[in-house]
């Protein structure tokens, strides 16, 4: 039964993955707040991690999960330098706060594995995107070359969907018409469910992915890869 530390795992992506692993190992959940979708066996701490890092007070963490993230999606003449720091804040800096008061734990498991969040908008370019692919891109640069510097004492990941039926993403897919159109986009047909991405995260924590790090994998449906005529 190994340790995991998911911060903002009350919601969405972060909210599928912690209920998938408390059936088998031991799930901490760092969020500003509590959910009621929560199992009951996850143990919840109420903190902001942008504000304040948060330290696993166990012996040894197998495994450490960011999902904070946002969705400032405006044209570039609208976005002030602080969306811009905000949207640092919330996707980089975060992360960097949280994996550097756990470094220690991490290292003393025998496969601990770190997994980050970025965003198809990084690869693709997509036009009201400039401020969170800026961040998500930092995201990108950051996991790669920490994954380099911290192998092979602890993997890292990062996963980059496309858009997602989650709260994160209420606005963009506020109604039946709007998630269909979204859908249509991608060479699958839909957008993506929050298990679609919790299942590769669960993957990238576990034993079976011990010879993969330092990679950006698309979980998009297509979008990133593909061309359909």
């Amino acid at each position: 039964m190994n340790n995991y530390l998911i911060i903002g795992g009350t919601k969405g992506i972060g909210l599928s993955l912690a209920n998938t692993l408390s059936k088998s190992h031991n799930v901490t959940v760092v969020s500003r707040e509590k959910s009621e979708e929560l199992a009951g066996d996850i143990r919840h701490i109420s903190a902001d991690v942008t504000k304040e890092a948060f330290e696993y007070d166990g012996e040894e963490l197998d495994g450490l999960v960011y999902c904070p993230g946002s969705i400032n999606l405006k044209p570039f003449n609208r976005l002030s330098i602080d969306d811009f720091q905000e949207d640092m804040n919330i996707n980089l800096l975060g992360a960097v706060k949280s994996i550097q008061a756990n470094l220690n734990k991490l290292k003393k498991s025998s496969n601990a594995s770190i997994v980050l969040f970025s965003t198809v908008a990084v690869a693709q370019g997509m036009p009201f995107h400039t401020s969170v692919a800026a961040a998500k891109g930092a995201i990108e640069g950051f996991g790669k070359s920490l994954a380099a510097e911290l192998a092979p004492t602890v993997r890292v990941n990062i996963v980059a969907p496309s858009v997602t039926d989650t709260p994160l993403a209420a606005k963009i897919l506020s109604s039946d018409e709007k998630k269909e159109k979204s859908g249509e986009r991608h060479p699958l047909k839909r957008v993506g469910e929050a298990a679609d991405i919790a299942n590769l995260a669960e993957f990238l924590l576990s034993d079976k992915s011990g010879w993969i790090t330092g990679q950006v994998i698309g979980v998009d449906g297509g979008m990133s890869t593909l061309r359909m005529l």
